[in-house]
């Protein structure tokens, strides 16, 4: 083999890794200050865990074979003209304040959903691809991780929205037990992060 051509991938890789993983560490940053900054403020406002809670309570004797049913027929109807399970999360008041919230972001968000303590879908600004969450890593390692818990996906590009973004995810505590409760999604343009 050329030992001229062997170099040169050395030296390509050689200077290659260290610039990703230093664009990778400055996309950390950024995002996590958006959640700090932003995401916190709005995530865990009182009608947030209010919603949050009262999908719990309403939830509490779903099966897995329940579940199922119900995410089945959301990616039915994300299919279909008739979506009645779409149309009951997407015209509740949580659904509207995250619309509101992703409308105020101007073009930072490309999608906002919170999910409930069995990973469904509570309230969204746009129609998920499915309404359980709970079998994704999103919501296993927020909600099942603990209070505080926050995890950033990898930069992915996204075919609703057609742009690269990251997911930042972040576990919902309720204020007066400490517990979690539920846990949040949201979709950051990483255009805006540059």
């Amino acid at each position: 083999m050329n030992t001229t051509l062997v170099r040169v991938a050395a030296l390509v890789a050689a200077v290659s890794i260290p610039t990703l993983t230093a664009a990778a560490v400055d996309t950390e940053i950024k995002v996590k200050r958006i959640v700090e900054e932003q995401v916190k403020v709005w995530a865990h406002q009182p009608k947030v865990i209010a919603a949050i809670k009262a999908q719990n309570k309403a939830h509490a004797k779903l099966a897995q074979e329940d579940i199922d049913r119900l995410d089945k027929q959301w990616r039915s109807e994300t299919k279909t003209g008739e979506r009645p399970l779409i149309d009951k999360v997407l015209g509740n008041s949580l659904s509207a304040d995250l619309k509101k919230v992703k409308a105020d972001g101007r073009g930072l968000y490309t999608e906002i959903f919170v999910m409930d303590n069995k990973g469904l879908n509570v309230g969204q600004s746009d129609v998920t691809s499915d309404y359980w969450q709970g079998d994704e890593a999103k919501w296993k390692k927020t909600y099942l991780v603990g209070p505080n818990a926050l995890f950033i996906d990898k930069v992915k590009y996204d075919e609703s929205s057609q742009q690269f973004q990251v997911q930042a995810n972040l576990a919902i505590t309720d204020p007066e037990t400490k517990k979690v409760i539920g846990a949040v999604t949201v979709g950051i343009r990483m255009s805006r992060l540059e």
